[in-house]
């Protein structure tokens, strides 16, 4: 990488592990990149680590969710901090998954905007509620997730996709942390 992905200049005190050289080879691999986030994280592989296990584990393992809806939580809660980054990635991911370049930039602009089914549309206001007024989720909310057909456990799923992104929006913002160049040009 020619340029530091934040404005924050911290070297790694040892080289990459094998292990992750393979993760980040990996990445180029299926996405044509190693994507900055995780360039910014590799000055520890402790908190890289941490960060890609939790990253993986609710973006892409199973869930009741599919991986369309995981990645319009992560732009509705960004679109809400306004981070440049996530919205600029994973405006890209929903682009790319819907097959709709107009549904990705509607969400970066404002989901309630785009069309959507009554599920999606109740699962992002519960997801900006929790990002916007979190002492405020009542049980009506959840109850409103139930009706369309969420389970528990996919409330859950909701509120931790929802969180994980106010941190990661925080840090990205803190740290003014830069997405690749190619996710500008991505699903279009």
């Amino acid at each position: 990488m020619d340029q530091s992905p934040t404005a924050l200049k911290i070297d790694r005190t040892e080289p990459l592990s094998e292990k992750t050289q393979a993760y980040f080879d990996l990445c180029k691999e299926k996405l044509g990149l190693v994507p900055n986030v995780l360039q910014a994280y590799s000055f520890d592989e402790t908190k890289l680590r941490a960060f890609t296990d939790m990253y993986n584990d609710l973006m892409l393992a199973e869930s009741g969710l599919s991986k369309l809806e995981r990645e319009m939580i992560a732009v509705a809660v960004s679109s809400v901090n306004r981070c440049f980054y996530c919205l600029t990635a994973h405006g890209a991911a929903v682009r790319q998954l819907s097959g709709e370049p107009a549904l990705g930039e509607l969400m970066v602009m404002n989901y309630r905007v785009a069309e959507l089914c009554a599920r999606q549309r109740t699962m992002l206001d519960f997801a900006v509620k929790l990002t916007e007024r979190p002492a405020e989720i009542l049980e009506k909310d959840r109850e409103a997730l139930r009706k369309e057909g969420f389970s528990d456990r996919d409330i859950w799923d909701i509120a931790s996709v929802a969180a994980f992104f106010n941190m990661t929006n925080r840090v990205a913002a803190a740290t003014d942390m830069r997405p690749n160049d190619e996710y500008h040009s991505m699903a279009r």
